[in-house]
């Protein structure tokens, strides 16, 4: 049984089968063009995986990112408060840190807390009038069935 050994991109050169090869070898004593293929080491076994796994790699982020939108973008909600709770912090202790900033900062806090009690708690109508303008607000961000 012999087998033919293709030569692929050459359509007028001869084909020669192993045994004529074998042959050809014996009678002029030089080693046949074609190497025989060598086993795959293992490291071109797993470079050959991790090329397949980054060539599939944003199927499989928009699978992930598909089936966990929700809790992704609850997560990314949360860090995102967490960092901007921690800038605007930093931000009030610089300003702290400046002279009689702080203090200025204290007073228009106590302005206003003072100003807010007498506009709006002193009376029972303004608690009133407070109430309602809490209820509009209310309806207007949760809706009518709120």
């Amino acid at each position: 049984m012999e087998t033919k050994l293709p030569e692929p991109g050459y359509a007028d050169t001869p084909e020669f089968t192993t045994t004529e090869l074998n042959r050809l070898e014996a009678a002029t004593g030089d080693v046949p063009l074609l190497a025989p293929p060598q086993p795959e080491t293992e490291m071109e076994r797993i470079s050959k995986q991790v090329i397949a796994f980054l060539e599939n790699l944003p199927d499989y982020l928009g699978e992930f990112f598909n089936e966990y939108k929700q809790p992704i973008t609850i997560v990314a909600l949360i860090v995102g408060t967490i960092i901007t709770a921690k800038v605007v912090l930093a931000i009030l202790d610089a300003l702290d840190n400046i002279p009689l900033m702080g203090l200025s900062l204290e007073l228009i806090g106590l302005t206003y807390l003072i100003w807010f009690v007498y506009r709006y708690l002193l009376k029972a109508s303004d608690r009133q009038e407070l109430w309602g303008e809490i209820n509009r607000i209310k309806q207007q961000v949760l809706g009518d069935k709120a």
